[in-house]
């Protein structure tokens, strides 16, 4: 099966956070508080898919209070933070939303991401993830992690499914609403 065969069955995008969602750098200041900077294309396609009717959700290893604040913003639907084992947040995920793992479509950038990306539908990576993690992926972005890759990966996804005339509808009535911030 082809990617934008797996791409049409997806009803949920789960992303990696660090090298994903961000290019990686986290800047650390004296007081020991870390700070990370996401791109906001991948925000505006996280609204896409939000658009689009598929849930969203992150799997990371790392723990952090802006990232909740992120994703509430964002409206992404799941959030799992301080994972070492992400193949059972996957499992989490399944179980709360039913869906199964074709269904499922992840990024990613490391070694940390390879059990998951390996277990889903479609399986994505940064254009400048670890050669193994693309070894696996159906999908390779051509833009690197916190520059827009996440948002290319979606684009492709929507693009397979055909949903930029739902996209449009909904986005005329959530800007009326005014209830999505980047």
């Amino acid at each position: 099966m082809n990617a934008k065969d797996r791409a049409r069955k997806i009803k949920m995008i789960v992303m990696d956070v660090d090298g994903t969602l961000t290019d990686g750098t986290i800047l650390v200041l004296p007081d020991g508080e870390e700070l990370k900077s996401y791109n906001v294309k991948d925000g505006a396609g996280i609204l896409l898919a939000y658009l689009a009717g598929l849930k969203t959700g992150i799997i990371t290893g790392k723990t952090s209070k802006p990232l909740e604040k992120r994703a509430e913003k964002l409206k992404i639907f799941v959030v799992h933070q301080g994972i070492l084992d992400k193949k059972r947040a996957l499992s989490d995920i399944l179980e709360k939303t039913k869906l199964k793992p074709e269904q499922i479509a992840y990024i990613g950038d490391d070694i940390g991401d390879l059990e998951v990306l390996k277990s889903v539908g479609l399986a994505g990576a940064v254009a400048d993830a670890h050669p193994e993690l693309k070894k696996y992926s159906h999908f390779v972005c051509t833009q690197p992690g916190g520059k827009g890759a996440v948002r290319e990966f979606i684009e492709f996804i929507l693009e397979s499914q055909d949903k930029w005339n739902e996209i449009e509808e909904n986005f005329k009535t959530l800007t009326e609403k005014k209830e999505f911030k980047f």
